[in-house]
């Protein structure tokens, strides 16, 4: 397997004896190994990590067809399979949104941000997106219909700490303007309450 790795450090240490890592740092990619392996045994290395490395990412940013896919099954898993999306594609064109949906043809587009995050992040912001082929707003039945996703909570989370650090004001919900922000911390789960806005 060829790699376009712009940059790959190799970084020997004596207090590891069996062990070898490796993960990307900005346009470098850095392997770790133990002091004693030969050159041959680094070249070794190196390639296999790289290989896993490029196989963990490809599945972090599956096709166009492979997003439909997982779409639809997890469509089945946690909607009863009500939400039938036409299509579902990547989309540098979200701005400060996840993903984003339109109800009239079925198509969700999901924001190329969200490429090599985790699988269970991704999961949540095309359920997001399925759920609101059923229900177009944030109300409590939308709301109900995500509940049944064990990483609701952890997912939208993760996404609130990836817009803070980015100082993107982006929030957990995928396809949401930041004006939506006051209204979905009235309706969400997390709240546990609807409010009226007065204080």
């Amino acid at each position: 397997m060829t790699h376009d790795t712009p940059a790959v450090e190799v970084r020997r240490s004596r207090r590891r004896k069996r062990t070898v890592s490796a993960y990307r740092d900005g346009d470098r990619t850095i392997v770790a190994i133990p002091a004693r392996f030969s050159r041959a045994q680094e070249r070794e290395w190196v390639q296999r990590m790289l290989d896993r490395l490029a196989a963990k990412e490809q599945r972090r940013r599956p096709s166009d067809d492979e997003l439909l896919e997982r779409a639809r099954r997890l469509s089945e898993r946690y909607l009863d399979g009500r939400a039938q999306p036409s299509s579902v594609r990547w989309s540098d064109r979200q701005g400060k949104r996840w993903g984003s949906c339109t109800l009239i043809d079925g198509s969700i587009r999901i924001s190329t941000r969200v490429q090599g995050m985790p699988g269970w992040v991704l999961d949540y912001v095309v359920l997001h997106e399925l759920a609101h082929l059923l229900h177009a707003n944030h109300g409590p039945t939308f709301w109900n219909l995500l509940s049944t996703y064990p990483r609701l909570e952890r997912a939208r989370g993760f996404l609130d700490g990836v817009s803070f650090e980015r100082g993107t004001g982006d929030h957990g919900d995928p396809g949401d303007d930041e004006q939506d922000e006051d209204l979905l911390d009235e309706l969400s789960p997390r709240s546990g309450a609807v409010s009226d806005g007065a204080a």
